[in-house]
């Protein structure tokens, strides 16, 4: 039945606008208690944070950007980091009254916060809760302790299946991370953790798992022990074998991917995440967050925004400016187009031709090259009709291929 229906979904033009305008706001909190070697991530580790200092700065900078942006509701928040969880609560319920006094909020506004499965931090679950926060995400990232280790997670297996089960007895939404494509992984290993991970789902009809293969980014950990050749990952045919087993397991769990690295049941893909894969604005907040914003001096304008990286001269620049903004860009209508169609490809719905010609594309392909677009169509990469246009599950493999092409 569901591969069925889920045959259906894949006929049927899914590209249709989002009905409502969404606007999003992201909160960067930038500390972490150690580095993991695979992350490249804008996080540091700290002896003491001043938690007054950061809250107060957190809420200024949000004021400075409430005076650039046009006023419109707010859907979604995210913390994001870093590791949020270490954050006081106090804090998020503060940066949310900010929020809500500054733009107001959508009737179902969307809060997420990412939280390691610690039990130190598994305990402050219910208190972000009370402050506020309706989604979490668990960065599980393995369900077996030797693989957590070499991950360089400070938690075990067993404690983040104890922090699953507090977080669905507390939260609207849960969603979990897992890191897959490890070294010596096996299809049959994968197969067994991913078939695990899925079993642990509490409401099959509210459910989100984020599956990412290992990637080695440069200035990590990882990256130096790969380049030494002491740390090899599958290869490329090994790496399809197992996402496409992930696609597989998925499907026939009822989550299928709504993005390439995201899976969720109906209705239940992450709002936030989809303000920035459809195009449409965010503040960003916090050390080295990225921000899209319309301008409202200049109407029809999108600005790229990126706030400091360093964590003490953002709040030092915070506190004697208002803000650390190091970059405000405005974009073309050549980069606003490109930018929504590297984002909006990775949706297995696609785009609409509409987001395109809302975001700086002209003509009834949204600016795209029609003889291009017949080409990677006749491989059968791209499906594209009247109404937008989207990558097949071989051109989400392809991905990269596809877009350098499509945008050449």
């Amino acid at each position: 039945m569901f591969r069925d229906a889920l045959s259906l979904a894949d006929q049927t033009p899914a590209y249709a606008p989002v009905p409502a305008e969404l606007f999003g706001v992201y909160v960067h909190w930038p500390f972490c208690r150690s580095k993991c070697p695979y992350c490249d991530f804008n996080s540091h580790v700290r002896a003491g944070v001043d938690h007054r200092r950061w809250r107060d700065a957190l809420v200024r900078e949000l004021t400075h950007f409430a005076a650039l942006v046009p006023q419109r509701p707010v859907t979604s928040v995210f913390f994001g980091g870093g590791t949020p969880s270490l954050m006081e609560p106090q804090t998020v319920a503060d940066v949310l009254e900010a929020v809500g006094a500054l733009w107001g909020t959508d009737g179902d506004l969307e809060v997420t916060l990412e939280a390691n499965p610690t039990s130190v931090e598994a305990r402050r679950l219910a208190a972000f809760a009370e402050a506020g926060v309706n989604r979490v995400s668990i960065g599980v990232q393995a369900l077996d302790d030797a693989a957590l280790r070499f991950l360089g997670r400070e938690h075990s297996a067993a404690e983040a299946l104890e922090a699953l089960q507090v977080a669905h007895t507390l939260f609207e939404r849960v969603s979990f991370d897992l890191i897959y494509a490890r070294p010596q992984q096996t299809e049959s290993d994968w197969r067994r953790e991913l078939g695990e991970a899925l079993d642990l789902i509490a409401d099959p009809a509210r459910a989100h798992l984020s599956l990412y293969q290992l990637t080695i980014e440069p200035g990590t950990q990882f990256h130096t022990l790969h380049q030494r050749g002491a740390l090899r990952t599958p290869n490329e045919d090994r790496a399809a074998a197992l996402f496409d087993l992930t696609q597989e397991l998925t499907d026939r769990a009822g989550l299928p991917a709504y993005e390439i690295s995201n899976h969720a049941a109906p209705g239940q893909a992450c709002r936030h995440n989809l303000t920035y894969w459809r195009g449409y604005p965010y503040v960003g907040v916090g050390p080295g967050a990225h921000g899209r914003i319309d301008r409202a001096d200049a109407p029809g304008t999108r600005s790229a925004t990126r706030q400091h990286r360093a964590p003490e001269a953002w709040l030092d620049a915070v506190e004697r400016d208002g803000h650390a903004t190091r970059e405000r860009t405005d974009l073309s209508p050549r980069e606003r187009l490109e930018e929504t169609v590297l984002m909006g490809l990775r949706l297995r719905a696609g785009l609409a031709w509409a987001r395109l010609q809302e975001n700086g594309g002209d003509g009834d392909l949204g600016g795209l090259d029609r003889d291009r677009l017949q080409t990677l169509g006749e491989e059968g990469l791209v499906e594209f009709d009247q109404d937008g246009v989207r990558a097949t599950a071989a051109g989400r493999r392809r991905l990269n291929a596809v877009l350098a092409y499509l945008l050449a």
